[in-house]
């Protein structure tokens, strides 16, 4: 690919005065890398990532802050004028890379963190559990007037120490289910005075307040983006895209100088305990596309540049610059610009993964991107008030840590396993300098990776993360073995200076009668069988024939194990017409176990519940026969569930036969991923980096 591909992500742009010098940006996003207890003051870790971002080519990017945030909840804060001084260094970290910097600011309101113990906080109107869209929030305070006048003043106040700070523009974020959006919104604005729903007027009133006070104190040069909800999907009263057009138009008035929408997806029903909401489309289509799409989503990506029909609608109706974001990417990015939907495309996730994204693109380096796998590790951790970490960039918010920095002493590297964390530890030690050999026993690097795929589907880009490594090792000069097993003998042939064994984990397979029956599916057979197919088609075309073509398997399964594994199989399975039951040893809360628990896990077991899985926990198992399962419950009773296939599915085990072979082979040996201890993706290449850095 050249740049010319690329040629109207590249035309420079202006948000007011300030040029922005092509048309990809970093949205803003909390990370929760500070101390609460220091105040919220800026820090190196923070610094570091964002002038990545910049170093890594992008036209804006955007720290975010909430103006308001007082006590021990995590952010960083801009409250008083002590904290300028940390703003400032940010700001030049951004400037060394002719890049201009915003800060996004926010109130989160009502939307109190779902995993971590907050106070209420406070929203246009006071709603009730039982018809809140959000009722696992806690119920916020209806806001009084004197202290939405307060919150005009502190927003400003803040903007104006973001110019002292020596920043370029300010995000004003009036979306999700912050403040700001509790007033636009008819679902969450009950209340009847000056800020209340009886007309746009008085729903916009409060971010027409805001806008212009940022104006007063700043000038009127001062470029404001305004971030806002484009539509509240399936939200009964929620926001309709005739609302925003017109919000746009007046937020424009104000002094708005672009407008960035995305939308909140919601998934209203009568079930109070089911209700939610994200901004997350791909999260929306998860687990399959929903019956009755809104004529305003895109749904032929499954949630990637679903918010784009949104993003045209707003242009057509205003006459600054109008952001998209939600799972944008540069194809969509380029197409979309070039067809006058959109001028400018934001990111988050695909440059947590990968702050060189725009870089990259720029350069046609495109299969140098590492891919955004959207598993959402990164949202779960910052709901959890977390520090917010990336499956697959471990030098997320490790910038300087990991910094690559040639070898003091040049070694010859073994590394056995091609799966996630055999390769990131050859990719990071090849970088440093050493001499890598990677041996895996399997015809294709990627491990677990593209039987994985197959089962997940479209969920996440496990195939492109496969060969991200892949291409990487081979311009890194990586010496390749594959389809050859490493015995002892031949690493000690060889006689490497460091083995690294990262050989993935073992299959559990239960002690039980009949468990090598012909109605025994085992995970250590179910990943051969896939992988003997790998050899003579691609698993894009093995998913797709196993809609039609699944004949290992009967239509009634019992799936052994709940878990990650185990639910993911189900839902597999159920997409091809098979009925499953998940039978495990552990408790209720157990069921799901490895799930990203935002989202995710909730969505995928409402799913299965939905499609008539059964749950059955805390058995014992005792045996196999040719009708099925025969199980202990947990009040003791002794059944057998009938069943044409038993799937095993359980968590693997670390690798140590192989370990105790490879004793003595090496003067340094290290045993990482799930060969050690079988965890997930995330930590396998977590493993792999820290080995690789400091070998």
């Amino acid at each position: 690919m050249s740049d010319k591909q690329f040629r109207h992500l590249a035309e420079p742009i202006y948000i007011g005065k300030v040029r922005l010098k092509n048309r990809m940006m970093k949205n803003g996003t909390g990370l929760f890398w500070d101390d609460p207890t220091t105040g919220g003051f800026m820090n190196d870790r923070y610094i570091a990532f964002f002038e990545a971002l910049a170093k890594g080519g992008a036209g804006l990017v955007v720290s975010a802050t909430s103006p308001l945030q007082d006590g021990p909840l995590p952010g960083f804060k801009i409250s008083t004028d002590e904290h300028i001084p940390g703003y400032r260094k940010l700001a030049d970290a951004i400037h060394k890379y002719d890049c201009p910097a915003f800060l996004q600011l926010f109130h989160l309101g009502g939307m109190s963190p779902l995993f971590f113990k907050a106070p209420a906080g406070v929203s246009a109107s006071s709603i009730p559990r039982e018809i809140s869209p959000r009722p696992l929030f806690e119920p916020a305070r209806e806001i009084t007037i004197p202290e939405i006048q307060d919150v005009v003043e502190r927003f400003a106040k803040a903007a104006e120490r973001t110019k002292k700070a020596g920043f370029d523009g300010t995000e004003l974020n009036g979306g999700c289910n912050h403040l700001l959006n509790s007033f636009l919104s008819r679902a969450w604005n009950k209340r009847q005075d000056e800020y209340g729903c009886q007309s746009m007027e008085t729903r916009a009133r409060i971010v027409i307040e805001i806008l212009k006070e940022i104006k007063r104190l700043n000038g009127k040069d001062w470029p404001i983006i305004m971030l806002m909800n484009a539509m509240e999907v399936d939200l009964k009263d929620g926001l309709t895209m005739e609302e925003t057009k017109q919000f746009a138009k007046m937020f424009e008035q104000a002094g708005a100088d672009a407008i960035e929408i995305r939308a909140e997806y919601y998934t209203w029903t009568k079930d109070a305990k089911r209700r939610d909401s994200t901004h997350f489309p791909d999260v929306y289509f998860y687990p399959e596309r929903p019956a009755n799409l809104d004529d305003c989503v895109e749904g032929e990506g499954d949630g990637a540049g679903a918010n784009l029909p949104m993003a045209a609608a707003i242009k057509k109706a205003v006459n600054v610059p109008v952001i998209c974001m939600g799972k944008m990417d540069w194809n969509m990015g380029e197409k979309a610009i070039q067809d006058g939907k959109v001028d400018i495309i934001s990111m988050n996730r695909r440059l947590l993964a990968d702050p060189a994204v725009p870089k990259k693109v720029l350069e046609g380096r495109i299969e140098d991107i590492t891919p955004c796998t959207s598993c959402m590790t990164c949202f779960n951790l910052g709901e959890h008030f977390q520090p917010v970490a990336c499956r697959v960039n471990a030098s997320l918010g490790r910038e300087r840590e990991y910094e690559i920095k040639p070898a003091k002493t040049k070694k010859k590297v073994v590394v056995i396993g091609g799966g996630p964390a055999g390769m990131e530890a050859a990719r990071v030690a090849a970088l440093r300098g050493h001499e890598v050999i990677l041996y895996d026993k399997e015809g294709k690097l990627g491990g677990s990776l593209p039987v994985a795929s197959v089962v997940k589907g479209k969920d996440e880009d496990l195939l492109g993360l496969a060969h991200y490594y892949s291409v990487q090792l081979t311009k890194l000069g990586v010496k390749l073995n594959t389809g050859v097993e490493a015995t002892p003998d031949e690493i000690a042939r060889i006689k490497p200076d460091v083995l690294i064994i990262a050989a993935g984990g073992k299959h559990d397979i239960p002690d039980i009668p009949g468990i090598k029956g012909g109605n025994v599916l085992t995970g250590q057979e179910l990943h051969s069988k896939i992988k003997s197919f790998f050899r003579l088609m691609s698993p894009e075309l093995i998913k797709k024939l196993s809609k039609t073509w699944l004949p290992m398997v009967g239509k009634n399964v019992v799936i052994i194990g709940g878990r990650l594994h185990g639910c993911q199989t189900a839902e597999f399975l159920i997409k091809r017409g098979r009925k499953v039951t998940i039978v495990d040893t552990g408790t209720e809360k157990e069921i799901g176990d490895g799930l990203i628990e935002v989202f995710l896990k909730p969505y995928l077991l409402y799913w299965l519940a939905d499609h008539g899985v059964q749950f059955l926990t805390e058995v014992k198992l005792d045996g196999v026969t040719s009708e099925g399962l025969s199980i202990t419950t947990k009040d003791g009773t002794k059944k057998t569930i009938k069943a044409d296939s038993i799937i095993t599915a359980l968590p693997l085990k670390p690798n140590t036969d192989l370990v105790g072979s490879m004793e003595g082979k090496a003067k340094e040996m290290y045993t990482i991923g799930d060969a050690k201890e079988p965890h997930l993706i995330f930590d396998a290449i977590a493993d792999g980096a820290r080995i690789g850095h400091s070998i």
